[in-house]
């Protein structure tokens, strides 16, 4: 059966290396997995009291309507002094808003990292993990996927050029649809 999975990336640049892996894991991921990229850079910040006054922004609810109807979440995120893009973190916020009415409850979520520098964005993964596991989304534990020297397995094209980064994200692709089938809505 198809799932409709978000895939959410942490950067916002246009040339962003999360980006270019968030491609390469689509065209290895199993043909279940049905990927939708959803921008998050239009996003206001978010203020409650446009919630409380029931003023919400159009772009928020268009992200809120969009993850509303998938089966799962796939974020793909850099890190930025050792935590999350703040982009990230509002779009999250926004998604979990208004009280009592978050979009993330219940969405099997998987997050894979890359970066220029050796760690492979391990501090912004284990922060999207932490914060989406407060808000009731079961996060896969494993495999995890921190892409270290991530420049370095990007061709001229833009594209990954090692196969065993290929292969990795092909297997952590596998991992996540049987994670987004256990854990998913069932129906």
């Amino acid at each position: 059966m198809t799932k409709k999975i978000a895939l959410i990336v942490g950067s916002l640049r246009k040339d962003s290396l999360n980006r270019k892996f968030a491609n390469a894991l689509v065209e290895v991921a199993p043909a279940e997995l049905q990927f939708e990229f959803v921008d998050i850079g239009d996003l206001p910040l978010y203020n409650q009291d446009l919630d409380d006054a029931h003023t919400p922004p159009a772009a928020w609810t268009a992200f809120r309507d969009k993850l509303r109807n998938v089966d799962g979440i796939v974020f793909a995120t850099p890190e930025y002094n050792r935590s999350m893009p703040g982009a990230l973190k509002n779009a999250i916020d926004v998604g979990s808003r208004p009280w009592g009415h978050s979009i993330w409850n219940a969405k099997p979520v998987g997050v894979i990292s890359a970066s220029i520098g050796a760690v492979g964005g391990f501090a912004g993964n284990h922060n999207v993990r932490q914060t989406m596991v407060t808000l009731n989304a079961p996060v896969m534990p494993g495999p995890e996927v921190y892409i270290g020297n991530g420049s370095a397995l990007i061709g001229e094209d833009g594209k990954v050029n090692n196969d065993k980064t290929k292969e990795v994200l092909a297997g952590w692709a596998a991992a996540y649809a049987k994670w987004v089938e256990a854990n998913g809505r069932k129906g």
